[in-house]
C-alpha cells in the first residue's frame, strides 16, 4: 500500500512509491542527469573533474554525487570525476570513504575487539577461581 511523504528535495506532500522525491522534481532530476550526461559525453569534457561539471551544467554538486553514487555515472568512463571521502573530504571514485580512513576504521575495530576480548579472558579467569560452598544446614 503507498504512503504519504514529503519530496525530500521541494517537501511536498505525495504519493510515495520507490522514490524519495515527487514526479516533479524526479523530472528535473532527470533533465539535470541529461545535461551532465550530454556534457561529459564530449570527447573534450571527459576529463572533467566534479567542480568543473557543476560550473559548465549548473547542476548541483551534491546531485552529480549522487547520479555518482547510483552508478548512473561510471567513473570509469570519466575517470577525473571524483567525490569527497564523507570522513576526511579526499577525492574518492566510489563508495563513502576513502582507503585511509576505511583502513583506520578497520584498525580501530580490530583494537577494540581485541581489548573486548581480552576484558572477556579476564572475567572468565577470574570467575573459574570462585569456589561456592553451599551449606545444607542452614534453615
Amino acid at each position: 500500500m503507498a504512503e504519504l511523504a514529503n519530496c525530500t528535495r521541494c517537501d511536498k506532500v505525495f504519493v510515495k512509491t520507490i522514490r524519495d522525491i515527487c514526479q516533479e522534481c524526479y523530472k528535473q532530476e532527470e533533465k539535470d542527469f541529461q545535461t551532465v550526461y550530454r556534457f561529459l559525453k564530449k570527447q573534450v569534457n571527459r576529463e572533467a573533474t566534479l567542480m568543473e561539471v557543476v560550473e559548465a551544467t549548473g547542476v548541483e554538486e551534491k546531485l552529480i554525487i549522487k547520479f555518482i553514487k547510483e552508478r548512473r555515472l561510471h567513473t570509469t568512463q570519466f575517470p577525473k570525476l571524483a567525490y569527497p571521502c564523507e570522513n576526511c573530504g579526499a577525492n574518492i571514485v566510489s563508495g563513502k570513504l576513502c582507503s585511509n580512513c576505511s583502513q583506520g576504521f578497520l584498525s580501530d575495530l580490530e583494537k577494540f575487539e581485541k581489548e573486548e576480548h581480552e576484558k572477556q579472558s579476564k572475567v572468565a579467569e577470574k570467575s573459574k577461581s570462585i569456589y561456592y560452598t553451599i551449606d545444607k544446614h542452614k534453615k
